[in-house]
């Protein structure tokens, strides 16, 4: 296993030398920044997860997520995409085919090759019972024809294999969902115009089309029946990874508000000075450790009975709080927080954007009121009036 302090002083390094100086130019270039994750792969980024015999770092995930908060510092859009690539190549070490793992770990872990997760769809956002992607099983060779329409591809026409969720029959429910390894380039793939967005152009979005692809049995990552909680369990890493990202702007944002008020002079004295403006940062503070500690404690939760919940907690909490600090922040330059040099405005739409992947607010609401009603039902009734 490596180092995990080495990893995040890579992290480090790679925000600050890599992403800082140049996130503006490939927002305004609009193209994924392949040298940069070339890099990233290089420093050891991009296998996290997977075994060192297959390339990778071997670290747990407890370690290998507070890798997002650094990278996070840079960009939030950046650390989600390498977060993604990194459970992907997670799903495939863990649970692959042999043949799978030869095909594609070492390419994974390495950089050479980028990979992306596909669940969404059109008309079920939120909902992945309703899905109407299907690959049919020839049941002589084993092998899948794939035809559906996936959307919120991220790496859509970057990646090189996305790992995608299908059912593999008519039976309403999950109990017969997948989850197969698609190569970018089989005939049928094709995705849609790139999405427009406000502040990160450089991750590609799109729609992904699958018309009669073909697989073969191999590719399989999660067999029918352990796609969707295969499918969930990666969510889970997801909104911890999405929380632990949130801390870094968190503290970007932050960092910006205290240089700029310590140097500011008003009323006798600085920015800094001020009562006011002191507990404003102070309540970032307490929100920053606050979703420091949610996310590590998801992190070491995943895969247990308790992982949804404290994920749902971590993805509830840590986004909001971005989305305030990085308000705050602003609030707290006056109008020289408008100004682009300062990078906030980017920072709160980075926190909106991390608000809604991976499952909104609400949606993590609603997993923590569903475990608050079987809490309900297990207590005695107190006697009303």
């Amino acid at each position: 296993m490596s180092n995990p302090e080495a990893i995040l002083d890579a992290a480090r390094s790679h925000a600050t030398h890599i992403i800082k100086p140049q996130v503006n130019e490939w927002n305004k270039q609009g193209d994924w920044p392949r040298a940069a994750s070339d890099l990233a792969a290089k420093d050891g980024l991009l296998g996290l997860y997977c075994p060192v015999e297959l390339g990778g770092q071997g670290l747990s995930l407890a370690d290998g997520i507070q890798v997002y908060e650094e990278l996070g510092k840079g960009d939030g859009a950046y650390a989600f995409a390498l977060s993604m690539h990194n459970i992907c190549s997670y799903a495939l070490c863990g649970f692959g085919t042999e043949a799978a793992k030869d095909k594609w770990a070492r390419d994974l872990t390495s950089g050479k090759q980028l990979a992306g997760f596909v669940l969404t769809e059109p008309q079920s956002g939120s909902d992945p019972m309703t899905m109407y992607t299907k690959a049919e099983i020839d049941q002589e060779s084993g092998a899948y024809r794939i035809c559906g329409r996936k959307a919120w591809v991220s790496l859509a026409t970057e990646a090189d294999v996305y790992f995608v969720v299908v059912k593999t029959s008519d039976i309403p429910g999950h109990q017969d969902m997948a989850m197969i390894a698609v190569p970018a380039d089989a005939p049928g793939v094709r995705f849609g115009p790139r999405y427009e967005t406000a502040s990160f152009n450089f991750l590609p979005l799109a729609d992904m089309y699958l018309d009669d692809v073909h697989v073969p049995a191999e590719n399989i990552i999660l067999p029918p029946g352990k796609g969707l909680s295969g499918s969930l369990m990666a969510i889970d890493i997801a909104r911890a990874s999405i929380a632990s990202g949130c801390c870094g702007l968190m503290e970007a944002a932050l960092d910006t508000a205290l240089s700029f008020a310590k140097q500011r002079s008003m009323f006798g004295g600085k920015e800094l000075d001020l009562e006011g403006i002191q507990w404003m940062m102070a309540d970032i503070a307490t929100d920053l450790e606050i979703s420091r500690l949610l996310y590590k404690k998801a992190a070491g939760l995943v895969g247990t009975p308790e992982g949804a919940l404290a994920a749902a907690h971590a993805k509830r909490f840590a986004p909001d709080a971005a989305l305030k600090a990085a308000n705050a922040c602003t609030q707290m330059l006056g109008g020289y927080g408008l100004l682009k040099q300062y990078d906030l405005d980017r920072l709160s739409r980075l926190a909106q954007m991390l608000k809604l992947v991976d499952g909104t607010t609400e949606i993590q609401r609603v997993v923590i009121a569903r475990s608050l009603i079987k809490r309900a039902k297990d207590l005695d009734d107190v006697l009303m009036p």
